[in-house]
This record gives structure tokens, sequence and C-alpha cells, in this order.
């Protein structure tokens, strides 16, 4: 039995490669795996660890510290997550066409072309801008991320109770320059002032495959060995300029513990109206709850209280109706609906990994120049000859109901079970659903559906 309640490992690599050809017909390479080897206990990184650098890198990063607690005006903070909540439903609506389980976030990626977003001007820079709906100008854009990612940082916690985990969140980003190639100044001044990031230096032109080692080593060091290999032989070439890597870690306990007693096999109905046996988790607790004509909804916080998962479960026959109306209009209207009810819960324990290449995606929802020769990443070198090669993502999810022993505190400091018992509302997640991820600031860091928990 996997004694983590819940592990979310990400890595999303952006490549920039010199301006020659490139195939822009190939098809995305989206791929599902279920189930996936559960993940061990082990030491847990710090943000210290997470920006190590490797052996053998020198770094290129400027003279400028990161600016630390960044004070940001509200409305800029609210139009940055109101921007990332609509490319969060937009993406969805873009991905929920392939079968099978669905799992990405889109803060990792909003993030790592944001600082892409740094170095562009003219038409892809507006294209950008649209598609990522990034709203805010260049100067209150990164100001903003920095903000936003430092208030997340900061929901990390030790347990309650000095015994178990806490809770963990820890976001890693890194450049991987091409040696002597020329990078504005001004570039790297805004990554750091803005990212706290430097500039790895590497050898794509005489040691494409050292490089692409370097990177995964990298990749591997932040998620404790459980991201091998993400970068695959052949995807880096001796054209590649720069390679953006970001790994966001999350391990949470939920702050209201299933029991493992109360996990039973019974059955979960898929699209096709066939049945499985799954494990359902179980337990009947106060939880902010909504339903409509359709649907049920319930919001299941993390230990802390800051962040929490949502659990969308449309009925079976409607589930890809309610697919294709979920936009952040939707999204936010559930969410303001909800209210604190005594849930009947049956929730399946799920694991799977999912992976995309999302070139041919940010073009289809209309970021084509900056795939192209028209690229105009001006803003990152004089010449001006660089071009997104790939955007490549891949995400893992486990969900249980074990937490750590941090968890068995936090239920004990639960009040509800000294209200008045009232009939609770069943709400039975025994057919495909979709959850979501999100801090208290409405900002979703990963969003999905299960169809088969399997």
């Amino acid at each position: 039995m996997k004694n983590l309640m819940n592990w979310i490992l990400l890595f999303s690599i952006l490549g920039l490669s010199a301006c020659q050809a490139v195939d822009q017909n190939a098809s995305p390479d989206i791929k599902t795996k279920v189930p996936v080897e559960a993940i061990t206990d082990s030491p847990e990184p710090t943000r210290e660890d997470i920006v190590e650098v490797p052996t053998g890198s020198d770094v290129v990063q400027s003279s400028v510290k990161r600016l630390e607690a960044p004070v940001v005006p509200q409305p800029d903070m609210e139009a940055l997550i109101a921007g990332n909540t609509v490319f969060a439903t937009d993406l969805y609506q873009q991905l929920r066409g392939g079968t099978g389980n669905l799992f990405y976030s889109p803060y990792s990626i909003s993030l790592a072309l944001a600082m892409v977003y740094a170095g562009a001007g003219g038409q892809t820079e507006a294209e950008m801008a649209k598609v990522m709906h990034y709203t805010l100008s260049q100067d209150a854009l990164h100001p903003a991320f920095n903000a936003l990612d430092q208030e997340l940082a900061s929901r990390a916690m030790d347990p309650l109770d000095g015994i178990g985990k806490g809770f963990q969140f820890n976001v890693a980003n890194s450049l991987w320059g091409q040696k002597d190639y020329a990078f504005r100044q001004e570039y790297l001044d805004r990554l750091a002032l803005n990212y706290g990031a430097g500039m790895r230096l590497v050898d794509y032109i005489h040691n494409t495959e050292g490089a692409r080692l370097q990177i995964n080593e990298w990749v591997s060091d932040q998620t404790k060995e459980k991201i091998q290999d993400l970068i695959p032989q052949g995807a880096l070439s001796t054209e590649t300029r720069l390679v953006l890597a970001n790994a966001i870690y999350f391990n949470a306990a939920w702050a209201r513990q299933f029991e493992a007693a109360m996990t039973q096999d019974r059955p979960f109905t898929l699209l096709d109206g066939s049945e499985m046996t799954v494990p359902l988790m179980n337990q009947t607790e106060d939880f902010r709850y909504a339903s409509g004509e359709g649907w049920q909804a319930v919001e299941l916080p993390y230990e802390g209280g800051k962040m929490s998962m949502v659990v969308l479960l449309p009925e079976r026959e409607s589930f890809s109706d309610f697919e294709a109306g979920l936009d952040d209009v939707e999204l936010e209207a559930i969410l303001d609906k909800m209210s604190s009810v005594k849930v009947d819960l049956y929730l399946p324990k799920f694991t799977f990994e999912s992976e995309f290449a999302l070139s041919n995606t940010l073009r289809a929802m209309g970021m084509s120049d900056a795939f192209s020769m028209a690229a105009d990443f001006s803003g990152m070198t004089e010449t001006n000859d660089l071009f997104i090669s790939e955007v490549i993502h891949k995400a893992f999810v486990d969900v249980d109901e074990e937490g750590t022993e941090a968890a068995a505190a936090t239920a004990a400091i639960m009040e509800a079970k000294a209200m008045p018992v009232e009939e609770p509302v069943e709400m039975r997640v025994d057919h495909p659903f979709l959850f979501l991820i999100r801090d208290e600031t409405g900002t979703i860091l990963f969003m999905g559906r299960v169809v088969n928990p399997m």
C-alpha cells in the first residue's frame, strides 16, 4: 500500500532551434499510460535542491537578483489568474478529443511559455498573448507571475503534528542554452528578476546527446528519479539553441482522511456502458458541494486548507456534452454555487500518467508564428533566428485514501463531527468524471479527467 496520498510529477520542455527547415505537419505525440508503478517514500527535495546546477554545466546569469515579495496591484494578479483559467479550459477543449484518461498542468505550461514570451515581439508576441490569455503588458505580466509563484511556494508547510510530511509544493525552472550563442542581456535580466532563472550552457552543436542526457539528469533529480529520459533521442538536434524545462512537484495529504478499511471493490461504469470493478474509497463528511441539472461537484481540501481537489461528476449519458460546455465561465459558476454540505462520498483510487507534444495543439489554437520561420524572438537575441520546435509536457497523478501521519493529525482537528447529525447527500463517483487541483487564489494547477481508474 502506498504511503503517500498524492504525488504529482510534471515536466514541460520547450525547445527553441535555429531557423532551419521544420515539418509543420507533424502529428502531436499524445499518450496516456495506465497504470504507473507506485512511487515509494524517500526524502523530499527542498527549493534549494530544485535549483541546484548539475555538475559540468556553466551558468550565464544576470547580476540582477530575483525580486522577493514583489508588490503587484491586485487587479494585475486577478487578470493573470483569470487568463490562466481561460487557457486551462481552452486547452482542455483541445486535448479532450483523445481517448482515455487525461491529466496536465495548465499553470506549468503557462509559466514555461511566459518565459519564452518575455523574448517575443511583433506578430509572434501578439499570437502568444491571445492564445495564452496574457492580458497584461510585458512589464506587468512577469512581475505578476513572480508574485503568484512566490505565493504558491508559501503553501509549503511542516506537518501539523510534527510527525507527518505536511504539504509540499515545489516549482523548478531551468534554461539550457547553446554555449557561445549570444542572448540579450535584458532578456536574461528579466528572467533573473522575475523567475530567478539562470541559463545553463551546453553544446548542442558538438554534443547533442550529452546535452540531452544532462537535461534529463536534471529532470530526474527534481522528480526524485521518477521521471527519467523525458527528452527522447532525436528530439534535440545540432540546430537546437535553447531548452526550457519546468517541473512541478506536489505532495499533500487530505485534510479529511479516507479510512482504508472503508475502501471496497465496487462497480465503475465506463462511457460505453460496460462495468469494471475498482476500489472505491468512502467517507461521510462536510465538504463544499454543489449540484445542477445532470451533474454534481465536490471539493476536497488538502492539509493546510489552501489547496483542494474539485471533482466534477456529470451523469454518464451527458459526459460528452458536459465536457464540451466546460469553459471558464461555467467552471466559475459551479465553484460559486458550492456550499458546505454533509456528503457521503465514494471516490475511486486512481493512478495514471499523460504526456503530450503540444506544438500542433498550440498552432491550432492560433499560436502559429512561434513555431514557424516567421517567429520573432528578437527580444532573446539580436540575430532573431529562433523558433519553437516543440513543447513536451508530462504529468503523473496518484490518488488514494492514505495520507501521511500528518493527515491523521489533520483529521483529528476536524470540527464537523461535533455538528448536529443531518442526512448526507450521496455522491458516488462510479462513472467517468473530471477533476482539477486549485489554489485558493483560483489558480488551476492541474486539470484532468478519469474515464477508467484502472
